[in-house]
């Protein structure tokens, strides 16, 4: 390990060459300087109290609300650790604490203030206590902020600083060129003391975008980045980051300028804390994704957003053909990189990872069997003026109520392949807390919020929540159970790990198969996606290496390597030599 101070002079080397790319040679200096004093203010109070760096087969994460659970006037916080410890015991390592701020819209991602903590969440002091005990991902919402944040108050009122945060533009300027995730109109128009402006707003009216080109909001943005390290983060989540950079007459996203700020910020890790691992969002065909790993210099950690559409497509046909092609193809992680893999989060199931893969009239199919589930679909705009769709809406629990066929009576089975499939690709595994508690569709705060994403953030009074979750006949309970035991299964498995190697394997439309390889231990996944039982031949699946007995970990069945594994209705296995 390098001593800090030899950390500090690469940094300053760093960031004054990503400093001079972003804003110009003759400017480089002075903001380094300001960004080192930002570094050094912060430097003695960063600290971390899980360990120091890595990752393991023990690994999890939770992405919750961290008020999505209340009872009575307590924080939030508390019945978030109240939960976990009667539900979830030692099975979850980290947190994804989603935006815990002050905020306006959205459920907290259009952020009034960035540096507190809202009342129904807690204080920082929960966060430091919760921080102790789990990893914790803060997100930094770094794209915009919320129209009563004060900066873009001092905007209206034409007062420093924030009145130079942000990107006025005639609303006659041609953007077609702009990448839209929304079908809102880009431009919000704001009265202000000048009269009326018109910003830039990629996500809503109420989600003003800011200017990095403007060299303080960078700053400013660092500040609270560090201030976040500070208080204790192991995971930071760039929010929406691909859009952070504008320039007209392009598709304002995934530009060089935006990869160059998340490798500053890579580089201010390794400087002051090299054990938080930076997490970049972007949902996006999936090579554009995976841009965001750079070339090993910038994040720790992506998302897998091609992986909830395509488990739920290959559930809902009943055909694991193009999951499989999909996997066969990925790339592993660079070194000292991983993959984030999940099936459900606080947004819905997005689409644009499907987008080359699977023809339209499949995905309206798709949209169709959502709509009879329950669920709604949210558009975005494109740059011929048609909306096409975003992404799905609904409870992944309920997306599973059945297959294209209609529902059927294999919702809780086919729920749980699909959480054990993510659980054994290489990566680390994520878990929604709606899906950790087998959440329907919450179709009342739909019509309470008139907001299509509430369908999926639902927040449970502890006195209906337990209820749910302890009667044995409920699918809260069985669900959450079946899962606690397969997560501490997993734990015990150094294939899983999410260095080990992974090989998929094509054993027919109706099987996915992944091979999980660590160094002294080996994992055959197999998973029935079907509603009818399956057979697969041992001998076929280990190309004739079939010597001595396998245990499959999750059913406590034994065979031979000469015998047939057969799996019932969406049964998965994980078969280890014995």
């Amino acid at each position: 390990m390098t001593r800090p101070e030899d950390r500090l002079k690469t940094l300053r080397e760093r960031a004054r060459q990503r400093l001079a790319f972003l804003y110009g040679e003759e400017r480089a200096d002075d903001i380094t300087g300001q960004l080192l004093g930002l570094v050094q203010r912060y430097q003695s109070a960063i600290h971390h109290h899980t360990r120091a760096t890595g990752w393991d087969e023990t690994d999890t994460l939770l992405i919750t609300y961290g008020d999505a659970i209340r009872h009575r006037d307590e924080p939030g916080l508390l019945q978030l650790e109240r939960f976990l410890e009667h539900f979830y015991p030692d099975r979850i390592t980290n947190i994804h604490l989603l935006p815990f701020f002050p905020y306006s819209s959205d459920d907290g991602f259009s952020v009034i203030d960035f540096k507190q903590v809202r009342e129904t969440v807690g204080h920082w002091d929960h966060i430091d206590a919760l921080a102790r005990r789990f990893g914790l991902m803060f997100d930094l919402v770094l794209n915009h902020c919320s129209r009563e944040n004060l900066w873009f108050i001092d905007f209206i009122q034409n007062q420093e600083p924030g009145c130079n945060f942000f990107i006025e533009l005639d609303p006659k300027t041609d953007l077609s060129r702009v990448t839209r995730p929304r079908s809102s109109p880009l431009l919000a128009p704001i009265n202000t003391h000048r009269g009326t402006r018109h910003v830039w707003a990629t996500f809503s009216e109420d989600q003003i975008d800011l200017n990095y080109a403007n060299p303080d909001v960078l700053l400013a943005m660092m500040d609270i980045f560090l201030f976040y390290l500070s208080k204790g983060a192991r995971l930071v989540r760039l929010d929406a980051v691909a859009f952070l950079w504008k320039q007209l007459g392009t598709s304002c996203i995934h530009l060089p300028e935006t990869h160059e700020i998340v490798k500053l910020m890579r580089d201010i890790v390794d400087a002051v804390a090299p054990w938080v691992i930076l997490v970049t969002e972007t949902n996006v065909p999936h090579a554009e994704n995976l841009s965001y790993f750079g070339d090993g210099d910038e994040a720790g950690m992506v998302y897998q957003f091609a992986l909830p559409p395509l488990v739920l497509y290959t559930l809902n046909r009943g055909n694991a053909d193009l999951l499989t092609n999909w996997a066969m193809s990925l790339a592993p992680p660079p070194e000292g990189g991983t993959y984030l893999n999940f099936t459900a989060s606080h947004d819905g199931i997005g689409l644009r990872a499907l987008e080359g893969m699977l023809p339209n009239y499949e995905v309206q199919s798709l949209l169709d069997c959502m709509h009879q589930f329950g669920g709604y679909v949210s558009m975005k705009a494109n740059p011929d003026g048609r909306d096409t769709p975003y992404e799905i809406n609904i409870s992944y629990f309920d997306a599973l109520r059945g297959t294209r066929t209609g529902s059927d009576q294999w919702q809780i089975e086919r729920f749980l392949c699909s959480q054990t499939l993510m659980m054994s690709l290489q990566g680390i595994p994520a878990f929604y807390l709606q899906s950790l508690i087998a959440a329907p569709n919450d179709l009342a705060g739909v019509e309470r919020t008139g907001r299509l994403r509430s369908i999926n953030r639902k927040v449970w009074p502890w006195r209906e929540l337990n209820p749910v979750m302890t009667d044995p006949r409920h699918p809260s309970h069985i669900v959450s159970t079946e899962l606690n035991r397969r997560i501490e299964l997993r734990q015990s498995l150094s294939a899983f790990h999410p260095d080990a190697r992974q090989r998929v394997e094509d054993m027919g439309s109706a099987l996915f198969v992944v091979r999980r390889e660590g160094t002294n231990e080996r994992v055959y996944a197999v998973f029935n996606v079907t509603t009818v039982a399956q057979t697969l031949s041992l001998d076929r699946l280990l190309a004739g290496r079939c010597d001595g007995e396998f245990r499959d970990v999750i059913g406590e069945e034994t065979y031979r390597g000469d015998e047939d594994l057969v799996l019932q209705a969406y049964q998965g296995v994980w078969l280890v030599v014995t």
